[in-house]
């Protein structure tokens, strides 16, 4: 498998510099070129499973050259970007038309995509760094995709923010490398490991979690994503909320705290404070939102939480509940994204008060959305019950009660927050009469449906066990296993 690691960064940046130059003669070429690289990608992300391999670049070896390594947790989050990104690619065949320039656009969503395979796959901290910049500029271009006000705003802000973020993330990088001497994260948790604590490197600590706390917006650093995630394009908001924020934000505090600095009570305790507050603050804020995906955004907050609540725990459970809950995420917020695309696609509105009955005009988005809403507020037998149903178990084995009860108040508030979605959208009459402007396309529909079934199908890779579930085991063993070695 280590030869084929190179290609999840390889394709997708030389597609995107391809696109344009065959585009502007045939323009069937974005959608048909777009969609065939991560159907590639998806297809080599599914092969990743139970792989571990290390990749070195020019065959040069540690600590001279650079590495990209694959293991469980990797392999998980692969699956995860590569899927979801085939998914919103095929829907924006149709979606895109309403914008101008699909070369440009698909050029900035693969590399998007290339910059989050590259955080992922990264073995060093400067090299992830770079990806995460990559991932991130892409991202705010495609956030204004739209050049509208809103857009232009919302891209603006998601700007300021981000590069703050990088920010601290490259001071702190720069930092570890002054202390230790390496950028290679197994031998910078190696050197760790024997270096006692010192201010120089708690400092460096906390800009590295502040900037991809950021990233993750998680409560307090959460004020870009209401904004960016709803301005930009519906296939954008699915990819930003699906696995954007997970890949260059959870993903690596996760990566760093476990397996380069090792997690210690106190950083416990920060995350638990990070993750309770992201789940109450963001589930309160939502169930007042009248936006549709703007609503969704604040539960993108909201469900994030749950993530970093289980990895908290650091017990095995936990961390096991951590990330099904992440891989689900990324599928039923996919979906609900879609879904309100395809409502303002049709409608021309994403505004609740100003929908209604669309049950019987969107058969197709009512039954998906109706799957999302179920499965992000935790109702049995979607993806999203089992997934809740082991972090709050974890809390409990862990004594901390208060923070199962938690979950549990904010899972049904996102029940009545969602259950106010199915209401005012698609089972209430409208208040004033709703004509659709057009039809929901078969590319859209067909991606929106594929996420529903994967809510239910998800579902079942609990069938090997509630404790370890296929899939989600060799990533947390990722984690579990603590400092990387060599």
């Amino acid at each position: 498998m280590a030869i084929w690691i190179p290609y999840f960064i390889a394709i997708p940046i030389g597609a995107a510099f391809f696109i344009p130059l065959v585009s502007r003669h045939l323009r069937w070429a974005p959608d048909v070129l777009g969609n065939l690289v991560m159907l590639v990608l998806a297809g080599l992300s599914l092969l990743t499973f139970g792989q571990n391999a290390v990749y070195h670049m020019g065959a040069w070896q540690t600590p001279i050259g650079i590495d990209l390594r694959l293991d469980g947790l990797a392999s998980l989050l692969l699956i995860s970007i590569n899927l979801i990104g085939l998914t919103s690619s095929f829907y924006s065949v149709a979606y895109m038309r309403q914008y101008t320039s699909k070369l440009r656009y698909y050029s900035l969503f693969l590399l998007m995509v290339a910059g989050m395979n590259g955080v992922v796959l990264a073995a060093d901290l400067f090299n992830l760094y770079i990806f995460v910049e990559l991932a991130s500029i892409a991202s705010y271009a495609l956030v204004a995709f739209g050049c509208e006000h809103e857009e232009l705003e919302a891209a603006f802000k998601y700007l300021i923010l981000g590069s703050l973020a990088t920010l601290f993330a490259l001071i702190g990088i720069s930092l570890i490398y002054g202390l230790t001497g390496s950028l290679n994260m197994a031998q910078v948790a190696g050197r760790l490991a024997s270096t006692p604590s010192s201010t120089a490197l708690l400092f460096a600590l906390a800009l590295l979690c502040t900037g991809f706390a950021l990233k993750s917006a998680l409560v307090p650093f959460h004020a870009w994503l209401p904004y960016a995630h709803p301005s930009a394009p519906a296939p954008i908001s699915a990819m930003l909320s699906g696995v954007l924020i997970k890949a260059i934000g959870i993903y690596v505090l996760a990566r760093l705290l476990f397996n380069v600095f090792g997690l210690t009570p106190l950083l416990q305790t920060v995350l638990q404070t990070l993750g309770v507050l992201s789940m109450v603050v963001g589930v309160l804020l939502a169930i007042g939102q009248w936006d549709m995906k703007r609503l969704f955004a604040y539960h993108s907050i909201s469900q994030i939480g749950y993530v970093v609540l289980g990895l908290s725990l650091a017990t095995p459970l936990g961390l096991i509940g951590a990330l099904y809950h992440l891989f689900n995420h990324s599928i039923f917020k996919s979906l609900l994204f879609l879904n309100a695309g395809a409502v303002e696609y049709a409608t021309g509105t994403r505004e609740l008060r100003k929908l209604g009955g669309l049950r019987r005009l969107l058969p197709v988005t009512a039954t998906t959305s109706l799957v999302g809403s179920l499965s992000i507020a935790g109702i049995p037998p979607f993806n999203g019950f089992w997934s809740k149903l082991i972090i709050i178990i974890a809390c409990v084995q862990a004594e901390h009660y208060w923070l199962a009860g938690a979950a549990v108040f904010v899972s049904f508030m996102t029940l009545a927050s969602f259950l106010k979605v199915q209401k005012y959208a698609f089972l209430e009459t409208a208040k004033e009469k709703l004509q659709l402007l057009s039809k929901v396309p078969f590319s859209m529909g067909a991606a929106m449906v594929f996420l529903a079934l994967m809510c239910l199908l998800t579902s079942l890779l609990v069938l090997t066990g509630l404790t370890h579930p296929f899939l989600i085991t060799p990533a947390a063993e990722a984690l579990q296993k603590g400092i990387l070695v060599m």
